[in-house]
């Protein structure tokens, strides 16, 4: 894995997504549809390929690994993810990279921020 988050940028929308649903914690794979389903509140769906793809992919680059299961999850079948620290710094420099894409266009367009500057 390169040591620079950069040049992991830009993600595609899943990764994003799968990324942004483990910040939070440690999810198995439906959780992870689950929580990207609500993260988006419903506008974006991930199917059982796409997921799987992106974590084998993810964890092949060092920013997602496996988990143990939580106490109390008496389901052998399921296999968690979380995010690892080179992980985080991937996401963190994505939001940092959506937010100057937001900025411009709100400069661009003359719209407003929720804080009432342009």
């Amino acid at each position: 894995m390169s040591d620079d988050p950069i040049s992991f940028l830009p993600l595609s929308p899943a990764t994003l997504h799968i990324l942004l649903s483990l910040a939070a914690g440690d999810r198995h794979g439906y959780g992870i549809m689950q929580e990207v389903a609500r993260q988006s509140e419903g506008q974006y769906k991930l199917g059982p390929g796409t997921l799987y793809d992106n974590l084998q992919k993810l964890m092949n680059q060092g920013l997602v690994e496996s988990a143990p299961p939580p106490s109390g999850d008496d389901d052998p079948r399921r296999r968690y993810y979380r995010l690892t620290p080179a992980g985080r710094s991937v996401l963190s420099a994505e939001i940092a990279r959506l937010e100057s894409v937001v900025r411009e266009a709100r400069l661009h367009l003359r719209i407003e921020s929720p804080g009432g500057a342009v």
